[in-house]
């Protein structure tokens, strides 16, 4: 399989089951294709390269380590998915909740205090993301970076599709606001 790519749930169980019978391979294969998704879910919900980097290495030990608890058929996507967005809110919980609080506080005084065209003259795609509330970012993040459905992104997240659905258009209006489609 080449890197990057996703897999089907039938290949994704024959990794997990090459896993539990202690078969490094399994893991390898799902790194291969997976590495970089886990990581974009990551950071959508950390924004931190170094954070992301450190729980996403974290995420395939704790993949394999989980191996025997793994029941297929349930969707490996959103097994994954749900891992790393609990490993990522663990992460915050644990580390950076005063620290986000702090950032957030921060970036709305300065959005109050500049005009609103030079702020948005100024702003990259991820201070745009930033604008988004957690659960904008993270849904837009699911959507986009995730390829996932809205129906997908209702189970990850336990809010019902309308909100899910609700939430994305307006996080999408926002975006706009800012120059970004």
């Amino acid at each position: 399989m080449a890197k990057g790519m996703k897999m089907e749930d039938v290949r994704f169980d024959a990794c997990m089951k090459k896993m539990r019978e202690g078969d490094k391979e399994g893991l390898k294969e799902i790194y291969d294709g997976y590495a970089a998704y886990i990581w974009s879910v990551v950071y959508g919900i950390v924004q931190n390269k170094e954070n992301a980097e450190d729980i996403t290495s974290d995420f395939f030990i704790k993949l394999w380590e989980k191996a025997d608890s793994y029941r297929p058929g349930g969707g490996h996507r959103t097994y994954l998915t749900v891992m790393a967005r609990n490993m990522a809110v663990d992460h915050i919980r644990k580390y950076h909740r005063e620290e986000a609080m702090e950032i957030a506080y921060l970036e709305e005084e300065t959005r109050e205090s500049q005009p609103e065209q030079q702020v948005i003259s100024r702003m990259t795609v991820e201070e745009a993301l930033k604008m988004l509330n957690d659960k904008e970012r993270q849904i837009i993040n699911l959507k986009i970076m995730g390829d996932l459905t809205f129906q997908e992104i209702s189970r990850v997240i336990k809010q019902p599709m309308g909100t899910v659905t609700w939430r994305y258009r307006n996080a999408l209006a926002k975006l706009r606001r800012c120059g970004y489609e």
